[in-house]
């Protein structure tokens, strides 16, 4: 894995490592010494600076051939060379439902394009035409926000109200899922990511890697994949989104349609795409200062609070990571706790890859000062 490689220097920048070679070069070859404020030794301070910066340059231009160093348009041509490219800004989509006060006797159809919008300058259309068939009063179907990134997520059921394009006998429109899906361009950390999984794509979507790399290219905010196969010529595909949140049924559309198409997933392959199943637990703990710390326990207070909070997201941030609350003491140890009591989880929990970690609720409790 790349986090776990050594770090590597392809040029020593250290600014005053080179004014110092450089002047002692000098003193050497000349015979002479360099007093602090001597013309000489100020024209060799500011060659140094420019031997420095060039080194940086030097560096960073290595680094950015390497997968773990490399960034932005360095990150993009390393893609290229697997034909792996950063994927655009995704518009957020939602289910609508159109309504007639009356049923009519044929059908009413609902062009694909229409446009509804919350009123604020924002605008959902139909991905495909729909119909109110004869007899009945309403349709639903999906529409996808016309303006891409994170701008149409979170609109409620009930939000989403106002048609832009009258359809004729349609009296009502409203959203009835929560527009979600609306990512910004893939960060360099998800590319970085997918262009370490791109030799798997060579083979179709068998080898548990390959099934792993194409969902995440569904979607760029796919922060984890686990891969099951309970019986021969099953698959089960599970898909965590950042956060730790689960995927919408808009995306799981997306990661299925993706993981199913018909040059990557074997033919005998049976292919179920599912979001993790939640196992709930609390977080119950009580710490203690060291009396020693005194005059910095507000700033330990925060520590152990931002400990906590971080390990909340780690534990629901991978599928399968088992609930363990000795992570939880480690931190909090960490931030500066003299003592920590975990009341709740109460022990080891293992998770399955089929399962992700839920807090249903989280306190934090300052048992007080305690002597060394």
């Amino acid at each position: 894995m790349l986090e776990n490689l050594p770090e590597i220097q392809f040029s020593d920048a250290d600014a005053s490592k080179v004014e110092r070679d450089v002047i002692t070069t000098y003193e050497q070859i000349s015979g002479k010494s360099l007093a602090p404020g001597d013309p000489v030794r100020l024209l060799l301070e500011g060659l140094a600076y420019l031997i420095a910066q060039q080194r940086f340059v030097i560096d960073f231009a290595a680094k950015q051939n390497m997968l773990a160093y490399s960034r932005g348009e360095y990150l993009d041509h390393l893609g290229a060379l697997t034909d792996t490219e950063r994927l655009d800004a995704q518009a957020a989509t939602t289910t609508m439902e159109f309504s007639i006060s009356e049923a009519l006797d044929e059908a009413l159809l609902i062009p694909k394009g229409t446009r509804v919008t919350p009123g604020d300058q924002l605008y959902f259309a139909t991905t495909e035409a729909a119909e109110i068939p004869a007899g009945e009063t309403s349709v639903t179907v999906t529409a996808k926000c016309q303006t891409a990134g994170t701008v149409g997520n979170g609109y409620v059921s009930g939000q989403i109200t106002k048609m832009v394009d009258v359809v004729e006998h349609v009296t009502s429109v409203s959203n009835t899922t929560t527009s979600l899906g609306g990512t910004d361009e893939e960060s360099d950390d998800s590319l970085r990511e997918r262009i370490r999984l791109a030799p798997e794509k060579y083979s179709s979507a068998g080898p548990y890697h390959a099934y792993v790399y194409w969902a995440k290219t569904a979607h760029q905010d796919i922060l984890d994949v686990s891969v099951l196969s309970p019986n021969p010529g099953e698959v089960d595909v599970y898909v965590l989104m950042e956060g730790g949140d689960l995927p919408s049924s808009e995306i799981l559309d997306e990661v299925d349609a993706t993981v199913n198409g018909d040059k990557r997933r074997p033919l005998t392959d049976q292919v179920t795409v599912s979001a993790p199943s939640q196992v709930s637990y609390s977080v119950d703990v009580t710490y203690y200062i060291a009396s020693g710390d005194s005059n910095i326990a507000s700033s330990i207070q925060d520590a152990v609070q931002d400990a906590v909070d971080a390990y909340v997201l780690w534990q629901k941030s991978k599928i399968g990571r088992d609930i363990n609350p000795s992570e939880l003491i480690r931190r909090v140890q960490q931030a500066g706790a003299k003592r920590v009591e975990v009341t709740s989880p109460s022990g080891f929990q293992a998770l399955d890859l089929s399962q992700v970690a839920s807090d249903s609720s989280v306190n934090v409790s300052y048992g007080g000062l305690e002597d060394a």
